[in-house]
């Protein structure tokens, strides 16, 4: 494996982890924000109150987006197991 293919087959993977971790960053993000713009205004200063909240919207995002992101990740995979005899030496 030269080193342009190592450099391209690494970028490829990050990536591809950005894209599959996306959707649920933003999500708890929005829900982090949400929940800090109600903890200013009702001035409830709970540390512990926003872990729920986004443990609940990652949970809905990896049931919603859950079988999308193991599709991308494992044919991820598969093409880059199948051309490894494309890299032998």
């Amino acid at each position: 494996m030269d080193p342009q293919a190592a450099l391209t087959l690494g970028q490829n993977a990050l990536f591809l982890l950005l894209m599959v971790s996306a959707p649920v960053l933003a999500v708890v993000l929005a829900v982090g924000l949400v929940i800090s713009l109600f903890q200013a205004i009702t001035q409830i200063h709970e540390a512990t109150l926003s872990f729920v909240p986004k443990l609940i919207g990652a949970i809905a995002v990896f049931a919603i987006a859950g079988p999308w992101m193991m599709t991308t990740l494992v044919e991820f995979i598969r093409n880059t197991i199948l051309s490894i005899p494309n890299y032998a030496i």
